[in-house]
């Protein structure tokens, strides 16, 4: 739940000026919302702020409260008013601050890697749920790219069951491989001595698929490694994880990440807000295209 990654009393007093925000419903509204009394919807995708005023406001006046089941992507990233872009940036970036709990613990991480020196991160999205679900097989044998597939297809919620592997990788949909961003790395000249921080799950095909990566750079790091212990509260919770994985990537000298998902974007948008430090969202249908070659 949202209490459970942000501080919730930072959040609602960082917008009090702009936004009322409860966290419940008051006892009237309450009651009938548990009377059945509730429309649940998600709104349309890239909206701009006249669906708002003209679909989603009459709905909140005839229904009192409406439940919007989907966040991710409802309103549009160009064409609105100023002032609507200006709260957006303070909420993403302002507003949204983590629980004392990933704070402390993220400080501590990044204290540790900056005792050691310079650090780069590397978003490496080669985890087996992004391989499954984006359907990209590039260097898995045929059992696992079988594997994926049947993962893909355990979960109906899932629509794009039948991928071209080959096809979505040459259209630069695929990330990166760990052999690939290896080669990145030594493309960019960065120092084969630096940390090497892995912003991930557990990659796929462990320590094999990662060989290349570590030879080339022997120093690659992970939040389990710098501090095993003080993660013991946040295992099995993969949100928690990816906050830290989010703070360090703030933090880091350089952040690069190997796929261009949310979190990435998001982490691109954080460091310009903030910071003035190097960001490289790679091409990955160059990178793919050269690698084949």
């Amino acid at each position: 739940e949202f209490r459970d990654i942000f501080d919730v009393d930072y959040f609602i007093a960082s917008l009090r000026d702009e936004v009322r925000i409860l966290k419940e419903l008051p006892p009237r509204l309450k009651k009938r919302v548990e009377q059945g009394y509730l429309r649940s919807m998600p709104p349309v995708s890239w909206s701009d702020i006249s669906y708002y005023h003209n679909q989603i406001l009459p709905m909140i006046k005839k229904y009192k409260v409406l439940h919007l089941n989907k966040t991710d992507a409802r309103l549009a990233n160009n064409g609105l008013p100023m002032e609507i872009q200006k709260l957006r940036c303070r909420v993403n970036f302002d507003a949204l601050r983590f629980t004392p709990e990933i704070e402390e613990l993220g400080r501590r991480v990044v204290q540790i890697l900056r005792q050691n020196g310079p650090f780069v991160v590397l978003h490496l999205r080669y985890e087996m749920d992004m391989l499954a679900f984006s359907g990209c097989t590039h260097g898995c044998s045929n059992e696992e790219a079988e594997e994926l597939t049947r993962m893909r297809y355990a979960y109906p919620w899932w629509k794009e069951k039948v991928i071209d592997s080959k096809a979505k990788r040459k259209d630069g949909l695929c990330p990166l491989t760990p052999e690939e961003i290896a080669m990145v790395l030594k493309a960019l000249d960065i120092d084969r001595h630096y940390q090497i921080y892995i912003a991930a799950g557990e990659i796929y095909g462990g320590q094999r698929r990662m060989a290349a990566l570590t030879s080339a750079y022997p120093n690659v790091v992970r939040k389990e490694t710098l501090l095993p212990s003080g993660l013991r509260f946040f295992q099995n919770h993969s949100s928690q994880m990816a906050a830290l994985d989010y703070m360090v990537s703030l933090e880091s000298d350089v952040f690069i990440p190997t796929y261009d998902g949310n979190m990435a974007k998001v982490v691109e948008g954080h460091r310009r807000y903030f910071y003035q430090v190097p960001t490289f969202p790679l091409l990955c249908d160059t990178v793919s295209c050269y690698t084949c070659h």
